[in-house]
């Protein structure tokens, strides 16, 4: 079993990817994770540095790893559906969970969280809720059309995403 959750910064992937990955028993990977410790910085230093292209060929390569992986649970970039290859690698075998939220929400967490302005790039040079609006409106569609099971983390808490993830997969895999 390989399930890969995908969806925009702040939908869950992380902290509802580590939970279900503990309840499964899984291994769980954080492709941003994983590519800031081979790369020795993070993300924003990374693109700040190198550049968007450099950060996707490096997005790209740890995906194409962790895709040959069974048996666990992955959290790509939410941008990383984008690249046709990685889309491809995602539907190879693997559950695809789209984990969603609308734009307040998203924004509501991007503010919550410490994390955001150190770990997490501009996506473009509009200001944070017109960029969410545009490139949430450029990705669902490839989320959707990926997702073998969609998930609102707006109505459900982390652990009640976790357990109704745990029950759609039971279902999906009968």
């Amino acid at each position: 079993m390989r399930i890969i959750l995908i969806g925009y910064r702040c939908t869950g992937k992380s902290s509802i990817g580590k939970r279900l990955a503990q309840k499964l028993e899984l291994p769980f990977y954080d492709t941003d994770t994983l590519i800031e410790a081979v790369d020795g910085m993070t993300i924003i230093e990374m693109v700040d540095q190198k550049g968007w292209e450099y950060f996707r060929s490096k997005e790209k390569e740890c995906i194409r790893q962790v895709a040959m992986m069974k048996d666990c649970v992955i959290a790509p970039g939410g941008g990383a559906v984008m690249d046709a290859d990685n889309a491809a690698q995602f539907n190879d075998d693997s559950t695809v969970i789209w984990l969603k939220a609308d734009v307040d929400t998203i924004l509501h967490r991007l503010d919550a969280d410490q994390a955001t302005n150190n770990q997490r790039p501009p996506l473009s040079d509009a200001d944070i809720r017109q960029e969410t609006e545009k490139i949430l409106a450029e990705r669902t569609p490839v989320y959707c059309q990926l997702a073998d099971i969609t998930i609102d983390t707006v109505i459900f808490s982390v652990e009640e995403a976790v357990e109704e993830i745990y029950r759609c997969i039971d279902r999906h895999s009968s």
